[in-house]
């Protein structure tokens, strides 16, 4: 049976907004940091964590038929290189999650941030969002935030 190809949706807002900015739009929101970076940089960072672990696995591979070609009664050979390859297999597949989970918490965090920007640009551009009154000001209910801290 062929795989079926994913069905693309909306390109994210984070990659749809470094496509439509110019060069020197784009360079001077990374230099103020209104535009962030790490979001789409972490998806490299986890691809080289996890060549990172398969390096690993295949080490594990290595070091349970080194230990089997060590010994010369064949009962041990096998005592000894099963319980070292499944054990270092079991560790690996805990870390590569372990790995997965940390990288998908930095993208969520960073996604958490796109989605604010999004909200806060369309409350401005709404009206909906007020700045607070400047200090000295009386209160009135034009310029009214809320009680005062």
């Amino acid at each position: 049976m062929a795989r079926q190809p994913k069905p693309r949706g909306a390109p994210r807002q984070s990659f749809q907004a470094f496509r439509q900015a110019s060069p020197g739009e784009l360079f001077w929101d990374l230099l103020t940091f209104d535009r962030l970076l790490t979001g789409p940089v972490i998806h490299l960072i986890y691809w080289a964590g996890l060549a990172i672990l398969v390096l690993g696995c295949f080490g594990v591979m290595g070091g349970a038929v080194g230990v089997a070609m060590r010994e010369d009664n064949w009962v041990l050979k096998v005592s000894l290189a099963v319980p070292m390859l499944v054990g270092g297999l079991i560790f690996l597949a805990a870390a590569a999650l372990l790995w997965r989970s940390f990288c998908e918490f930095y993208v969520a965090v960073f996604r958490i941030s796109d989605d604010l920007r999004a909200v806060r640009a369309t409350l401005e551009k709404t009206g909906a969002l007020t700045p607070p009154p400047a200090p000295g000001l009386p209160r009135t209910p034009q310029n009214d935030t809320g009680p005062e801290l």
